[in-house]
């Protein structure tokens, strides 16, 4: 996944399942305005490979005055 942060903002990017349940943090500081890329390696907040489904991504960048949020469907094929 792409993002670009036009101000400083406090990002988390989360995957949760289709129960809403959250699956792994990936991203949760405060980062400088710039182009990020960061990639999912298919596991949980355990370590464990997940099993194919639907997973979705929630981005979230808050940073002066401002809120983002955006959500993306996945699809995990094992």
């Amino acid at each position: 996944m792409h993002y670009q942060l036009p101000v400083c903002s406090h990002v988390t990017l989360k995957v949760y399942n289709l129960l809403g349940q959250e699956v792994r943090t990936l991203v949760d500081k405060q980062q400088s305005p710039g182009h990020y890329a960061i990639q999912w390696d298919g596991k949980d907040i355990a370590g464990r490979i997940v099993a194919s489904g639907i997973y979705f991504c929630k981005i979230k960048a808050a940073g002066k005055g401002k809120n983002f949020v955006k959500t993306i469907k996945m699809l995990i094929l094992r």
